[in-house]
């Protein structure tokens, strides 16, 4: 057996047997029925046999190479926290009945890293399981709500809040004081909104995480953003976007000045497409500069600036300050009013390649969006080079879905055939019990080619571009989700919350 398959088959015998852990980082144990087997790694070698050579028992020892043990190590903390976490509700529920007393002294107690913090007070565990579990159901927000008597921890997984765990309203307090201390805020200030920034190390990796607190009328709330790196920024061809669509994205980007928009509401993957650009136009020949709000990947390669309204640090002031810079490529995080619009486009004129993003519903209201702004039409002609409109739209699970007889009697009314074969979601264990697992990315791109460029000599309104977009080639968003619809990828009810004509 080599050492691939040694680390494969340990790997799932950690998983469904019982395992232990020596006191030392550089030994692990397994025990699977009464077979027990220690695990090393080469570049421990001598300290591990010191260590085994005091001990009173002979076990066969396998040694690993060092990228082998250091995975293995780590998902033995992962599952040694799993264990440890699915016992935190139970602590805090033995907490409340004792009325046992937390004090801020506990509060400061932490470890360097969340999986390897074995001696924390009740207090510590409990928010390093929210965050942990976060991660672990790869959600994108923490939300603690305090209610009349009771608190309540929901996770924002795929787009759609659920409930995590329900606590005590005065044992949620200590765990916001908690929150307050690790990102810097003023525990005893309860009057007035805070917002702050932490950073939490999960098996080695470095998360941030963005804090807002919000004073409401039985308590704080609080909303935790976690904030990715740019390890995790997909490539463009990942982004699960038609081929059609990247091709004409990919030869938009190839001009040395202009601007392209992404459209769609919050929480429909703006910012990861644009980022997603930016790995694709960056190099060492050019100077990338953005300036967001907040900073949600963190990027070796481009220059990024967070904006501070508090020291007048607003989109509109840093893009001047960019443009002095001498930037060949500039991302501005949203166009908000019109004189930020103005100024990316001037700078789209002058021989910068923009790249910005716009609250609306389609891809043809972005160049409306703009006019009522304040911005001349030729200005838009000239400076737009296309408008990317996308949605996140969950896929239903596979294990569990089932075809929906209801669901038939309302396909006519949405445009859909009488005998289409409809799903709809079930939920399961594989999805954490809510019908959908993952997402997909639907999208459209409107192109302001020339015949766009002379209809905005004239009036303009939504619909006439909407039909001038699809003259042109665009399959729009509502084709894309009926296709899902069709074909079982996604269910009527997500088609409806997206917005299914």
């Amino acid at each position: 057996m080599n050492i691939t398959e040694i680390h494969d088959f340990n790997l799932t015998a950690f998983e469904h047997k019982n395992y232990e852990h020596a006191l030392k980082n550089y030994t692990l144990f397994s025990k699977i029925n009464d077979n027990i087997r220690i695990y090393t790694c080469i570049k421990y070698l001598n300290i591990s046999f010191d260590y085994l050579s005091k001990q009173d028992f002979n076990y066969e020892v396998i040694i690993l190479d060092e990228d082998s043990f250091e995975k293995l190590y780590s998902k033995f903390l992962e599952l040694r926290t799993d264990k440890q976490m699915s016992d935190i509700q139970q602590e805090q529920q033995e907490a409340i009945s004792n009325d046992e007393d937390f004090s801020v002294a506990e509060f400061l107690q932490t470890g360097s890293d969340i999986l390897t913090s074995e001696e924390s007070a009740p207090i510590i565990k409990f928010v390093n399981s929210l965050f942990y579990q976060a991660i672990k159901k790869k959600s994108s927000d923490i939300h603690i709500e305090t209610h009349e008597f009771k608190a309540e921890v929901r996770y924002r997984v795929d787009g759609i809040l659920s409930k995590h765990i329900e606590l005590d309203k005065n044992i949620m307090a200590l765990v916001i004081s908690r929150i307050k201390v690790i990102s810097n805020l003023d525990i005893s200030e309860k009057r007035i909104p805070q917002d702050g920034r932490t950073q939490v190390k999960i098996a080695g990796k470095t998360l941030d995480i963005r804090i807002s607190i919000l004073p409401t009328f039985y308590g704080e709330r609080v909303v935790m953003r976690i904030l990715m790196q740019s390890d995790a920024i997909p490539q463009l061809s990942n982004l699960g976007f038609s081929s059609n669509t990247i091709q004409k994205l990919e030869n938009i980007l190839y001009n040395s000045y202009g601007m392209i928009l992404v459209t769609g509401p919050t929480g429909s993957g703006k910012s990861t497409t644009l980022h997603s650009i930016l790995q694709k136009v960056s190099s060492l020949e050019k100077n990338i500069i953005t300036i967001e709000d907040p900073v949600e990947y963190k990027s070796k390669k481009i220059n990024q600036i967070q904006v501070n309204n508090k020291v007048g640090l607003t989109f509109a002031n840093g893009l001047r300050s960019i443009l002095r810079q001498d930037p060949d490529i500039v991302m501005v995080g949203e166009i908000r009013d019109k004189e930020t619009a103005s100024i990316a486009v001037q700078a789209a004129l002058t021989g910068h390649l923009m790249f910005s993003t716009l609250h609306t519903n389609r891809a043809s209201a972005a160049i409306t969006r703009l006019i009522d702004m304040g911005i001349e039409k030729f200005l838009i002609s000239s400076s737009i080079l296309a408008v990317l409109a996308q949605r996140l739209v969950r896929k239903l699970c596979k294990s569990c879905k089932k075809e929906d007889n209801l669901s038939k009697n309302f396909a006519s009314g949405f445009n859909l055939p009488n005998n289409a074969i409809l799903c709809k979601s079930i939920g399961c264990k594989k999805c954490n019990f809510t019908g959908y697992r993952g997402r997909i990315a639907i999208e459209e791109i409107f192109i302001i080619n020339d015949k766009v460029k002379e209809y905005l000599k004239s009036n303009v309104d939504d619909t006439s571009l909407l039909e001038l977009a699809k003259q042109n080639g665009m399959v729009t968003l509502d084709e894309q989700i009926k296709e899902l619809v069709l074909n079982g990828t996604t269910s009527l009810d997500e088609a409806l919350r997206i917005g299914i004509k």
